[in-house]
């Protein structure tokens, strides 16, 4: 999908690492949610409450998700999920952009 219809957006940025990554809020007529965002280089750790389906838009990652002891690298195009209330970590060479869709549980 191209371009979100319907939706509302925040306005105030998530921020996050000095600004090395920042993403908006994207809010659905249903109430679901997703972020849009970038990622610059460098090595970052995140945690989250909800599952999370992140997309890449352009760039790539190497992640090491909860669970396994092997980093994968994603791709423009890949996708992989998070599961809720779980850590995971991330390195980034190259500008990321992506999209992270919450998961209601």
């Amino acid at each position: 999908m191209e371009q979100f219809e319907k939706v509302s957006i925040v306005k105030k940025a998530n921020v996050y690492f000095e600004g090395k990554v920042t993403s908006r809020t994207v809010i659905f007529d249903d109430n679901s949610k997703k972020t849009l965002g970038i990622m610059l280089p460098g090595d970052y750790e995140f945690g989250t409450a909800a599952a999370e389906l992140m997309e890449i838009l352009a760039g790539e990652m190497t992640v090491l998700l909860p669970g396994e002891s092997e980093w994968r690298t994603y791709k423009t195009g890949d996708t992989f999920q998070v599961p809720a209330d779980s850590r995971f970590k991330l390195k980034v060479t190259t500008i990321a952009d992506y999209c992270c869709s919450y998961i209601p549980g």
